[in-house]
């Protein structure tokens, strides 16, 4: 079509109108995903052993310095389920859920990047990690510089008057001086995933300092719950083959092979800890291991572990976020004797966050079945039913996922 000043003139005129019926937000103003905010959050309140009851608390102002996410979902921890059938730690009345992510749709204007200095906006995916109180000793790039034993953590808050503290809501409040990630190039499974990986990222870095963890050591990992399928995935990672796995679940050992582990031990077969340690030395082709990685939270695991490893050899013990317990070792022939490179691991630094989003990527590229972990998604108002399959082990990952 032949254009002349009168065509322009209405095509301009067509644009503009159509521009207007849109109502564009103004620069700088706020994107429609705050603008739909509700008044009021529901959030699972652990009100007694056994028992969730979904509350509704007022959401409250969003200070300069804080972040009011959406969440999408959470993942059931090991801890949850401790808190939820005897409360160790004393919370109740608590919000849990520390696996969560979720969206930002409002956040002050002192809010720019991530604790990685990734720049932040409304609508970026985000999961939070420890809270580490303005301790100088803890350090984005000073891994082991101290332990974080003292952080606290978004999910085991003790509650108060803003009540939005654990991802097991469809809200949260991320205070300020928290640490933050834009996990935004991950989709929501992975992003379940980030806090248990990261724990095993943490716990292969402890691995490495002792110098044995190589890529053609004998590992084993006993213990074949979401952590140490995770644990085999991260050495997988790493070009480690020859692993290992130790377990009384089947369906948990044959999930190991998928997730890199070259053979498997069903301890449920074998009578007493000198024909599991025989059949753990024939898995290696007639050799004990070069290194182990303890991730069962049973002090008679951790006892029997020992017997699986070679003089000389390295142990992570990684099992024991509460007390579960005294285990009984004998020093001279467990330690001493076979001058065995013990290592604890307890959670995980603002680095080993980072390295497990690389993780995570790598993991999917190389094939492991790492989405597959989850097994079973519940709404939030199913929350009690959820711990109960948790507690039940009817699955792996249990999580709750927001509608």
């Amino acid at each position: 079509m032949e254009m002349n000043s009168a065509n322009v003139e209405a095509v301009v005129k067509q644009v503009l109108e159509s521009m207007l019926d849109k109502k564009i937000p103004a620069s700088g103003s706020q994107p429609a995903a705050s603008q739909a905010i509700p008044k009021t959050a529901h959030v699972a309140m652990l009100t007694s052993l056994e028992h969730y009851d979904i509350k509704e608390f007022p959401i409250p102002e969003v200070g300069d310095g804080d972040i009011l996410v959406k969440v999408e979902g959470c993942g059931i921890c090991g801890t949850d389920a401790h808190e939820f059938k005897k409360d160790p730690f004393g919370l109740i009345p608590v919000a849990l859920g520390h696996e969560g992510t979720g969206e930002i749709v409002k956040m002050g204007k002192n809010v720019k990047t991530d604790s990685a200095g990734k720049p932040l906006k409304v609508g970026d995916k985000v999961v939070t990690c420890m809270i580490f109180k303005d301790d100088p000793d803890i350090e984005m790039f000073d891994l082991n510089k101290k332990n974080v034993g003292g952080a606290d953590v978004y999910g085991l808050l003790p509650d108060d008057d803003i009540h939005l503290n654990g991802w097991f809501s469809d809200y949260i409040l991320i205070r300020e001086g928290s640490s933050v990630f834009n996990v935004s190039d991950l989709d929501l499974d992975s992003r379940i995933l980030i806090e248990p990986c990261a724990v095993l990222v943490h716990a292969v870095e402890r691995a490495k300092t002792t110098g044995i963890l190589r890529f053609n050591s004998r590992v084993v990992v006993q213990g074949c719950g979401p952590i140490g399928l995770i644990c085999i995935a991260v050495l997988r990672t790493l070009g480690i083959e020859n692993i290992v796995a130790v377990d009384g679940n089947q369906q948990r050992l044959d999930f190991a092979k998928r997730m890199g582990a070259d053979k498997s031990v069903n301890f449920m077969e074998y009578k007493g800890i000198e024909a599991l340690s025989g059949a753990v030395k024939d898995a290696f082709g007639g050799h004990l291991a070069d290194f182990a990685f303890q991730c069962t939270g049973s002090p008679a695991a951790h006892a029997n572990i020992y017997k699986f490893i070679r003089n000389g050899g390295g142990l992570c013990e990684l099992g024991f976020f509460i007390n579960g317990g005294d285990a009984t070792i004998n020093p001279h022939f467990d330690l001493c004797s076979k001058e065995i490179n013990l290592v604890g691991s307890w959670v995980y630094t603002l680095r080993d966050y980072a390295t497990t989003f690389d993780f995570l990527k790598r993991a999917q590229a190389i094939g492991l079945p790492m989405k597959e972990l989850i097994t079973h998604r519940f709404p939030l108002e199913e929350i009690n039913e959820a711990h109960k399959t948790n507690l039940a082990q009817k699955g792996l990952k249990i999580a709750i996922v927001n509608k």
